[in-house]
């Protein structure tokens, strides 16, 4: 199938972002083409094989945390548990934040297109891995009890098409849908 399909590198041209280019290296240097679900478990550290450990991306939650504390979108706090202490990284730009919960708000209710190969690529894909991280609901919990109900079954509706008819239709959305798939397996 097509979202379960391997990952075929286009461009290696460098993107400017650390973890991307690195991520960019990996994929060029795969003796065989991998597919979304391996390279999420690869790129995440979620896998054990032996064979792949030198395609992880090294603490990459730690560096995608380090990165957002530079663009002063979150903070670094230590917090005592108990026995031990933990790094911490709440949010530090509220407004940043609230940006993003207004633009997805917005994408499902005023801006609501019914269609996502007419969605806006980035606010599709923001959708899907607000999905995949299980925070959507929280997304759409300071709405008002209708637009909730409104809001959160148009975006069940979207996540619940069949992926790789979907990617099928739109180019460039390829990839989005794929992750989807990867996430809803």
């Amino acid at each position: 199938s097509r979202c379960s399909s391997q990952v075929l590198l286009k461009s290696d041209a460098p993107t400017g972002d650390v973890l991307l280019d690195e991520t960019l290296r990996h994929i060029k240097a795969t003796e065989t083409a991998e597919t979304v679900q391996t390279w999420i478990e690869l790129l995440t550290g979620e896998t054990w094989n032996p064979f792949k450990l030198q395609y992880q991306l090294r603490n990459v939650r730690e560096r995608l945390a380090k990165a957002l504390v530079e663009k002063g979108i979150l903070t670094t706090e230590k917090q005592n548990f108990l026995l031990f202490d933990m790094t911490t990284h709440p949010v530090s730009n509220a407004s940043e934040k609230q940006r993003l919960v207004k633009k997805l708000q917005e994408s499902v209710l005023e801006r609501w297109v019914n269609d996502p190969q007419r969605m806006e690529r980035r606010t599709l894909a923001l959708l899907v891995l607000a999905h995949a991280s299980d925070v959507l609901e929280n997304v759409f919990t300071s709405l008002a009890d209708d637009k909730y109900d409104v809001a959160m079954n148009r975006t069940k509706d979207l996540l619940d098409m069949d992926p790789e008819v979907e990617a099928a239709k739109a180019r460039g959305t390829e990839m989005i849908w794929a992750v989807l798939a990867a996430f809803n397996k």
